[in-house]
C-alpha cells in the first residue's frame, strides 16, 4: 500500500523507512525486531514457534490466512510472537480442519497484524540493511515521536526465561525404551512428539534446571531445545551443559546446538538477517547428501572457533556456508542448527532423532 490516506497503521524502521498498511489482529503500538520468513505455508506453526518471541515477522509469501487455524498444529500453548506483517490477509479461510481465523487467534494471544504492505520491498530492505528494530504504530503518529520511541526502546534479553516451562512435565508411552530429559528453552511441541514416537519417556525441565537435578533424573540422554534470542544470554545453561557432556549423550537443535557449541568453547555471532524458511539446503559432510531444511534463527556458530574445541563440523549451509551441525564422537554429543522435527515438505532430517536413539543405545550397551 504505502499510501497514508488509505491506511490506519504504519511501520517505521530504524533507518527511517516508512510502510503504510491496514491493521488486523491486535491493534496496539509495538516495538520489536523485524525479521522475515520465506515459507509459502505454515503461518500457524510460525507464529506459535517460541523462537519468534518478541519478533515482528514479515511473510514473504503474499497470501496469508487462507486456510485458517486449527487445534492441532500449534507449536506451543501460548504464541509469543510480537507481530505478523503480510501482503494480503484472507479472513475467509477454506479448509476442513479450520476452527478459527488467523485474525481471531492473533487477537486472543496479543499478536499485532499489519496487511497490505509491499512485503517484497520490505524483505529486500531487511536483506540489504539487516534485521533491526521496527515500530508499528498508528498512521497518525508523528514521525519525530515514532523515532524517539524507537530510540528509547531497549529490546529485552530474557526471552528464554519467559517462554520456558516453570515446572517439569512428563510425556511418553508405556514401557519406554529410553528416558530423555529435554531442557526447554522455548521448545516446539513436535520435538516432544518426535521423541515419544521413538518410544522415549520425555521429562521436560525448565531452562535453568541445574546439573544435579538433571543427573538425579537418571536420563539416558539430554536434549537441548530451540528457543529465542542470543545463546550467550543463557549462561546458566551453558555451564550446566559443560558438566553434562561426556556423561551421557546430548542432542541440541537450533539454540540448543549453539549452547552445546558454546559449552565446548566455540563462539557464536549474529547473522545479518538470519535464516527463516522451509527450503534451506544443508550438506551433510559425512554422507555427502543434501537435506532441504526448515530454519529459524538469528545466530550461528563461528566456524573458525570450532578448530580449538573437541567438536567437528558435520553440516554446512549451501547458501552461505555457515555451520549447520557439529559433533563430538567421543562424548556422544551433537547438534544441528536447523529443525529436523519440522516437515517443510520433505522429511530429510528426521534421521537425526534416530541417531540420538542409537547413541543412547550405545551408551547403555557400554555401561
Amino acid at each position: 500500500m504505502n499510501n497514508k490516506s488509505d491506511s490506519d497503521v504504519k511501520i517505521i524502521l530504524e533507518n527511517g523507512s516508512v510502510y503504510y498498511g491496514k491493521s488486523f489482529g491486535l491493534r496496539e503500538e509495538r516495538v520489536a525486531e523485524i525479521v522475515f520468513n520465506t515459507s509459502p505455508v505454515g503461518y500457524q506453526e510460525i507464529i506459535s514457534d517460541p523462537s519468534y518471541t518478541g519478533q515482528s515477522i514479515v511473510m514473504a509469501y503474499p497470501l496469508i490466512g487462507n486456510y485458517g487455524m486449527n487445534n492441532d498444529d500449534y507449536e506451543c500453548r501460548v504464541p509469543t510472537a510480537s507481530a505478523l506483517i503480510v501482503r494480503e490477509y484472507n479472513d475467509q479461510p477454506s479448509n476442513f480442519r479450520s476452527t478459527e481465523t488467523l485474525d481471531s487467534v492473533m487477537k486472543k494471544y496479543g499478536i499485532v497484524g499489519v496487511c497490505e504492505i509491499d512485503t517484497r520491498k520490505l524483505v529486500r530492505e531487511i536483506r540489504e540493511t539487516g534485521s533491526c528494530k521496527a515500530l508499528i504504530t498508528s498512521s497518525e503518529t508523528a514521525d519525530a515521536d515514532a523515532f524517539e520511541t524507537l530510540k528509547n526502546t531497549i529490546l529485552p534479553s530474557d526471552a528464554v526465561s519467559r517462554v520456558s516451562r516453570k515446572n517439569a512435565e512428563e510425556y511418553g508411552c508405556n514401557n519406554p525404551r529410553f528416558h530423555v530429559v529435554a531442557v526447554d528453552c522455548g521448545m516446539k511441541e513436535n520435538i516432544i512428539r518426535s521423541l515419544v514416537k521413538r518410544e522415549c519417556k520425555v521429562t521436560v525441565v525448565p531452562w535453568n534446571t541445574p546439573f544435579d537435578e538433571i543427573e538425579a533424573l537418571n536420563p539416558d540422554g539430554v536434549f537441548l531445545s530451540n528457543g529465542p534470542g542470543n545463546p550467550e544470554d543463557v549462561k546458566e545453561l551453558i555451564v550446566t551443559v559443560r558438566r553434562l557432556i561426556g556423561k551421557m549423550p546430548v542432542f541440541g537443535i537450533c539454540l540448543g546446538h549453539q549452547i552445546l557449541s558454546l559449552a565446548y568453547g566455540a563462539k557464536t555471532y549474529k547473522l545479518k538477517f538470519g535464516h527463516r524458511g522451509g527450503n534451506h539446503p544443508v550438506k551433510n559432510l559425512i554422507t555427502g547428501k543434501v537435506e532441504i531444511t526448515s530454519q529459524n534463527h538469528s545466530y550461528a556458530v563461528d566456524a573458525d572457533s570450532i578448530a580449538n574445541t573437541a567438536l567437528s563440523i558435520t553440516h554446512i549451509n549451501l547458501l552461505d556456508n555457515t555451520v549447520e551441525g557439529v559433533a563430538c564422537k567421543k562424548d556422544r554429543a551433537f547438534g544441528v542448527q536447523y529443525h529436523p522435527e519440522s516437515a517443510p515438505g520433505p522429511q530429510d532430517s528426521a534421521y537425526l532423532f534416530d541417531r540420538f536413539i542409537d547413541l543412547m543405545k550405545e551408551a547403555k550397551d557400554d555401561a
